[in-house]
């Protein structure tokens, strides 16, 4: 016996050296940004007293905190399209700077498709990395899942876009596409890479309400990074045993997700926010070299001054309530093409305006989309079954909400999704149902999009409707002018007039 026990030792010691560890476990960093919108460098948000953002800063940042343990950097979607430093190049430049970062994966947004199935395909082709979108169908450069492995650990990457997608992007840039509900998509690959991964991470651009949604209806799901809603998620929120993040908006915060993986599962986890602020400096040179070659042929372009605004102009409270930057745009609409009242959605104005000197390059990003004016014939009570649309998720703030000229209204929040709409004034005087008005809107929501069957219904019921090169035409339209883009218009009108301090008038009243 005495002889036995050195050599008991010894093979318990091979045991133990050679063979895995039941308890082995690692910490695993996933790095997270949502809605960069090309938002590349640092800006005053309204009512802020210094400035945040700025994607050379937020890479810096990455580096530092991927050089303290193994990490996968993921993107939630809505990258390449909103500030100009993205659109006149549409998405080139961003594509280039998340290469430069090395990002693992990203998401499909809905805004990703504004430049059409051609742009986004050649973006897609040009990314150093993959593009995800399990529940579209049709559009086959992008790939359902990736899986990645990190410090022993597997984990499966599946990426979902907003069902919405086709109402939230102009209707012509998915035709032929299928977008399938995220929970099916997302229960669908579960179940087919179950075994082949340990972790199973949702990359997901449906906002942080569906988020919520999808965890308690889809079981298996040990993350979703999630963006689409702009959410400020400042700690991690667990919902039947799925943990949510998301991280803002515009590069303004970098969301940090550590988690402790024993025996293939997850243990613990700790989560936090990092504001991105370049008075801390940091930044990564070879990034900060792509945004200036990028701003300097912005700069060349758009730094024309126009005019000078007397009061901050907001863009970033239109998709809740009246602002005076939305009553401006709205009238300059009206009056452009001679309508009775006019009703353009929220979310078309992508950001504010402050006081003091405007250049061309301001109203581009207020409105970055390819939009032009048309005035359709609509009756009374299309008109009401529009404003309802408008406000039937104000609570959600999204972007459907209306900004109106010509027009004033009440609603109540509290009632029914459908039947909040009280009063309606058109031109001072009470709505009546079965009188036509003519109504200014641009061709987004005249084809329907985000929602607004009132304005689409119409506009296709219309005689002889047709586009014509890129245009609409038929009897119930009664302007419709494809040759100018709507932020082209209001340029010309503040070129033209030179001082611009719009006030909040009351024209959309919430009432009890």
């Amino acid at each position: 016996m005495k002889r036995l026990r050195p050599t008991l030792v010894v093979l318990a010691l091979c045991v133990l050296f050679l063979t895995p560890a039941w308890g082995a476990q690692s910490v695993v960093r996933i790095l997270y940004v949502n809605d960069f919108h090309g938002f590349a460098e640092p800006y005053k948000p309204l009512g802020s007293g210094e400035k945040l953002g700025g994607i050379a800063y937020l890479a810096g940042r990455v580096d530092l905190l991927r050089s303290e343990r193994p990490s996968l950097l993921l993107a939630a979607g809505d990258m390449i399209q909103g500030n100009n430093w993205a659109n006149l190049f549409q998405g080139k430049s961003t594509i280039e700077a998340m290469n430069a970062m090395k990002f693992d994966a990203m998401v499909v947004g809905n805004h990703e498709f504004d430049f059409g199935q051609d742009v986004l395909r050649k973006r897609i082709s040009e990314a150093g990395f993959p593009v995800l979108g399990a529940n579209v169908g049709g559009f086959d450069a992008l790939r359902p899942y990736v899986i990645k492995e990190v410090d022993g650990v597997r984990i499966a990457i599946i990426g979902v876009v907003t069902g919405d997608t086709p109402v939230s992007t102009h209707p012509r840039n998915v035709v032929g596409l299928k977008f399938d509900p995220p929970a099916d998509a997302v229960r669908k690959y579960i179940g087919e890479l179950r075994g082949k991964a340990d972790i199973f991470v949702v990359l997901s651009h449906i906002g942080y309400a569906a988020d919520r949604t999808l965890a308690e209806s889809v079981k298996g799901i040990d993350v979703i990074v999630g963006g689409h809603s702009h959410t400020k998620l400042e700690t991690p929120v667990q919902v039947d045993g799925t943990i949510i993040v998301q991280a803002w908006e515009h590069a303004k915060a970098l969301g940090v997700l550590d988690l402790t993986v024993e025996d293939g599962r997850i243990s613990a986890y700790q989560g936090r926010l990092e504001e991105i602020k370049p008075a801390a400096g940091g930044e990564d040179k070879a990034v900060m070299a792509i945004v200036e070659k990028y701003r300097d042929k912005v700069n060349k372009v758009l730094d024309e001054p126009i005019g000078t605004a007397e009061v901050d102009l907001d863009g970033e409270n239109v998709r809740t309530r009246e602002t005076n930057l939305g009553d401006l745009i709205a009238d300059i609409m009206r009056k452009t093409s001679g309508a009775d009242a006019a009703l353009i959605n929220g979310g078309s104005i992508r950001t504010s305006i402050n006081k003091g000197r405007i250049r061309v390059k301001d109203v581009y990003s207020v409105l970055p989309f390819d939009n032009y004016i048309v005035a359709i014939k609509l009756t009374g009570a299309r008109i009401r079954e529009a404003l309802e649309h408008g406000v039937s998720a104000v609570e959600r703030g999204e972007g459907r909400f209306p900004q109106v000229s010509g027009i004033t209204f009440t609603y109540v929040l509290s009632a029914p999704p459908g039947s909040r709409v009280r009063q309606v004034l058109i031109g001072g005087r009470p709505l009546e149902a079965d009188r036509e008005y003519s109504v200014a809107t641009n061709d987004f929501l005249a084809a329907g999009g985000d929602g607004y069957k009132a304005f689409g219904d119409a506009v296709r019921s219309s005689k002889d409707f047709a586009v014509v090169g890129g245009m609409m035409k038929g009897e119930k339209l009664v302007y419709s002018d494809a040759g100018k883009w709507l932020r082209d218009v209001v340029i010309e009108y503040m070129k033209e007039h030179k001082s611009i301090a719009p006030v909040v008038e009351g024209r959309i009243k919430e009432v009890e």
